[in-house]
């Protein structure tokens, strides 16, 4: 098994410096960490003095970011979208903390977090991946290639924060984030939370051994499709290492086609079945039902060369503590997820739902519905709904309010295996299969089952119990307490920061 490799601290950047070759610019070329970029004419400095620049993931400082970007440009990304639902690469320019880097690439990411984008929404509030080696060959700024700018529904976005740091402390892989300040085209500022994408800088820094990394897509599942790699178009995306889809495709056959005493004896030598344990509790204990088994299928494979084995690594946690209105949509609270949340902190999978997971945090009994309103129709058959819309809010034939499930089909009080509601921002009980292959096995196993116990115990114990939790709320509170409200009011920060501690305890 190879263990991630990952830093939460501060890291300080080492000094670099400039030959001043160039003359007659209005800024220098400058070595940004490990790459290179162009600084202004207040940050430029001479081959004497050097240059320090910031840490992007220094978590201890709220960043700026502010894109400049050509309005053609930006139209044109986002009118494309809109129309076709394609996300296009245009130029841009961003400064960050004060140090320009020129003619980077800039595109919209996301799924359900773009639902509703049009040419008339404010482009600081929306999700960007900035790619500064896309127009420029070998162009980073801190070491880094691929930063990514994530919606949230919550103003803070502390909830995906804290959950990245805490899954770092697990040992898994992670993401580095941090917070910022962002501006396009010298908007408003925007309190942002600041991600890295999985790339091959990625891939080099958390596992340092030689192996590839395979994105699942949201239009894909885990199922498998033969051997022809134009079958995974949409399904899996390769992202880092050597181009070759036969370890996919060879993992994808095993989980579908292995007989369950094969699947039992030989998992282990297929993936990193510890790993995996710790994955499932981990967002169990983030209470994140978007995640491996969720509509957007949000996850990652990544195959080790010399171990022949692949990791299941962790993808988006903006939903995790239950952040969410209905269908994802902004205003929703901690706590009051769109989906039902895959547990309580250390509850099992396919577990209660937790309080507050359905909306005024009621939970059906004996698998009822709710009591139909007065004045509706009764001489319906049984569990329909009337058409045309029903007195007092009452929703529609074949829907049932969010978080609640159709009778029959799933136990009472239950979440199917692997989390349950649907990914990114979906509402719950709405359409689409959010089960996973891999997930429904593995946990129908008693021996890995009991791998998944363990993993619970565990991470209630060094997470929760220890206050090691606590501690990374706090951490990320102060900062935001102290450099951000001139963007988010204090006493919200302060209510979501109490609510995603309320939401582990």
């Amino acid at each position: 098994m190879t263990t991630p490799r990952h830093s939460r601290s501060t890291r300080i950047v080492a000094a670099t410096t400039i030959g001043l070759g160039l003359v007659g610019l209005t800024a220098c070329s400058v070595d940004v960490a490990s790459g290179t970029g162009s600084s202004s004419d207040d940050t430029s400095t001479d081959s004497e003095s050097g240059a320090d620049t910031s840490d992007i993931w220094d978590e201890s400082e709220v960043h700026d970011i502010d894109l400049d970007v050509a309005e053609d440009d930006l139209e044109f990304a986002i009118s494309t979208y809109e129309e076709t639902g394609e996300k296009e690469w245009v130029s841009a320019d961003v400064t960050i903390d004060g140090t320009t880097v020129e003619n980077v690439g800039l595109k919209l990411k996301g799924n359900s977090s773009l639902r509703g984008t049009t040419t008339e929404s404010d482009p600081e509030t929306l999700p960007w991946i900035i790619r500064t080696d896309k127009f420029v060959d070998d162009q980073t700024y801190d070491g880094e290639t691929e930063i990514v700018v994530r919606s949230n529904t919550s103003e803070t976005s502390l909830n995906e924060a804290v959950a990245l740091d805490l899954l770092g402390q697990t040992g898994l892989a992670t993401e580095e984030a941090s917070s910022t300040s962002f501006s396009v085209n010298g908007s408003d500022d925007e309190l942002r939370l600041l991600v890295q994408n999985p790339s091959d800088t990625w891939d080099a820094e958390q596992f340092g051994t030689e192996g590839m990394l395979y994105k699942a897509e949201s239009t894909g599942d885990y199922s498998y499709r033969g051997d022809d790699p134009d079958s995974y178009d949409d399904v899996f995306d390769q992202e880092a290492g050597e181009d070759d889809l036969e370890p996919l495709t060879d993992f994808l056959q095993f989980i579908n086609e292995s007989d369950d005493e094969t699947f039992a004896a030989e998992l282990d030598q297929h993936l990193d079945v510890d790993a995996f344990a710790t994955y499932l509790a981990f967002q169990d204990l983030v209470s994140n039902a978007d995640d491996i088994s969720g509509r957007g299928n949000n996850s990652y494979l990544r195959y080790d060369v010399a171990d022949d084995q692949m990791t299941v690594v962790n993808w988006d946690l903006n939903l995790a503590f239950g952040v969410g209105g209905p269908g994802g949509q902004p205003g929703g609270e901690v706590g009051q997820a769109g989906g039902q949340a895959g547990g309580q902190a250390g509850g099992p999978r396919g577990g209660a739902l937790a309080e507050g997971g359905l909306p005024d945090g009621e939970v059906p009994t004996d698998g009822e519905l709710p009591e139909i309103p007065e004045g509706a129709p009764t001489d319906l058959p049984e569990g329909e709904l009337p058409t045309g819309g029903a007195p007092g809010g009452a929703l529609a034939e074949g829907e049932l309010p969010d978080g609640e499930l159709p009778e029959g089909e799933i136990p009472e009080g239950a979440l199917p295996p692997g989390g349950g509601a649907a990914g990114d921002g979906a509402a719950a009980g709405g359409g689409g299969d959010t089960s996973n292959i891999l997930v429904e096995r593995f946990l129908a196993n008693d021996d890995f089952a009991a791998l998944y116990a363990d993993a619970q115990a565990e991470l209630q114990e060094t997470l929760v119990d220890s206050g090691a939790a606590t501690e990374t709320i706090d951490s990320w509170t102060a900062v935001l307490e102290d450099q951000a409200t001139d963007m988010v009011d204090a006493d919200t920060i302060e209510q979501e920061s109490e609510q995603i501690a309320d939401a582990i305890s």
